[in-house]
């Protein structure tokens, strides 16, 4: 496909998700079934376009001075393509499948502008409603922090130590300039996507498919490392999903803890078994929703609970879904986070540790639910997560923001703070 069908078939995906209210990855999947001519090169591009938009609707709105899609995808191929204006026009001359380019005077707008003068959300392209609450969970910075939010992200991946080293899964990777992660001990990493380009398949690589690393953000692999998971203790995954945390702390613990995992959610565990097999983890018990838990009520020396959230510190990956996120909707994840936790508590034996963990960076879901907890359950207090970074990751520098909460302390990742999506971990300790 030439440039203009390109852009052309960006404005047709956008525009079935406004008038469809679906998923980006619904509405790209549909579009590449119902134009198979299109390889995947073409597939890489649009989805690039797509979801730059996504990310930066309201700053390139501003910018280019009209919420009208095409001009907006303009705006998107612009500014990751470092293409000048009368570039572009030169190279849609003749294109029949473009769609008219906005005139000079706005594409000359658009190069020009910054976000100088915006209003906060609009610099920070989030909603209205969240400037608010993204103020009162990251401070000062909190437009910057969610400008982060809105950028490309890399592919980071995570080395199962249980069947390889980092150095032995770098070399295999070497092709791909995968290099170490900057705070994860087991972690590398595949810069941000450049241009029209597209990241590469790993999960065709030996590595992968015989199980020497996974595809796991920094950031969840620096939970996982917080959570501290020893020889000899029995843990609980207790929102496990397909198993990401699962697998690594059965890595992290070299396979001498009891590792049970659980998700009340059928459909999410089910990867979790080729997972496991395939990771050679081996003392890790699955638990159907169906199964019947009570016989491990108190018996547990770790929980870790990866509370279902708004997924707030995914924007980069899924930028769609701060769009569709809604106040009613944040209350509503709240209360499940406070059921959540209540129930993984019962798992907990006296002087176990409960690890609470989001993908989001909204207080409200995050510190506001450890202060909930702790006010309504007596006999549990709060570590110090700073104590826990500089034991379990010595030479990382202190790449987050902390939170202190009576004697101890809570942290959040972020984009702009440590590189990662963002994630909360907090660390509560049963002392009755």
């Amino acid at each position: 496909m030439r440039l203009g069908g390109r852009i052309a078939a960006a404005v047709e995906v956008l525009d079935d998700m406004a008038s469809r209210r679906r998923p980006v990855a619904d509405a790209l999947k549909d579009w590449g079934l119902a134009h198979r001519f299109a390889g995947s090169g073409d597939r890489s591009a649009i989805g690039n376009l797509v979801y730059d938009v996504l990310r930066r609707r309201r700053s390139l709105e501003f910018r280019m001075g009209t919420r009208e899609t095409a001009s907006l995808v303009f705006g998107a191929f612009l500014d990751s393509s470092g293409m000048e204006p009368a570039a572009l026009r030169a190279a849609l001359d003749g294109d029949r499948f473009a769609p008219p380019l906005p005139d000079d005077a706005r594409l000359a707008r658009f190069r020009e502008a910054g976000v100088e003068g915006a209003e906060p959300a609009v610099a920070a392209d989030v909603p209205d409603w969240m400037a608010e609450p993204l103020a009162a969970s990251l401070g000062l910075d909190w437009v910057a922090e969610a400008r982060a939010l809105s950028t490309r992200p890399p592919l980071d991946m995570r080395v199962n130590t249980l069947k390889a080293t980092r150095e032995e899964v770098s070399a295999e990777l070497a092709p791909f300039d995968a290099a170490p992660t900057p705070l994860s001990p087991v972690g590398l990493r595949v810069p941000p996507i450049v241009g029209e380009g597209r990241h590469p398949n790993v999960q065709v690589e030996r590595g992968f498919q015989t199980g020497t690393f996974e595809i796991q953000d920094e950031g969840s692999q620096i939970a996982a490392l917080l959570c501290g998971a020893r020889e000899g203790e029995r843990v609980l995954d207790y929102c496990a999903g397909a198993g990401g945390k699962t697998l690594a702390l059965a890595a992290s613990s070299d396979s001498a803890a009891e590792i049970h995992a659980f998700d009340a959610d059928r459909q999410r565990l089910a990867p979790i078994w080729e997972r496991l097999a395939r990771a050679g983890a081996t003392a890790v018990t699955v638990h159907a929703p169906r199964d019947d838990l009570s016989k491990l009520y108190g018996t547990m020396d770790l929980v870790v609970v990866d509370a279902p959230c708004t997924g707030a510190g995914t924007w980069r990956r899924r930028p769609d879904a701060k769009w569709r996120l809604t106040e009613a909707q944040l209350t509503k994840r709240m209360g499940e986070q406070d059921k959540v936790l209540d129930a993984a508590a019962r798992f907990a034996k006296p002087g176990a540790r409960l690890a609470y963990i989001t993908c989001s960076v909204l207080r409200e879901e995050n510190a506001g639910r450890v202060e909930a907890f702790l006010a309504r359950t007596p006999g549990w207090r709060l570590a110090d997560a700073q104590g826990l970074w500089a034991e379990r990751l010595p030479g990382a520098p202190p790449a987050y923001h902390a939170e202190r909460i009576g004697e101890g302390a809570v942290l959040t990742l972020t984009p702009l703070r440590s590189g990662t999506d963002g994630f909360f971990f907090a660390l509560l300790e049963r002392t009755a």
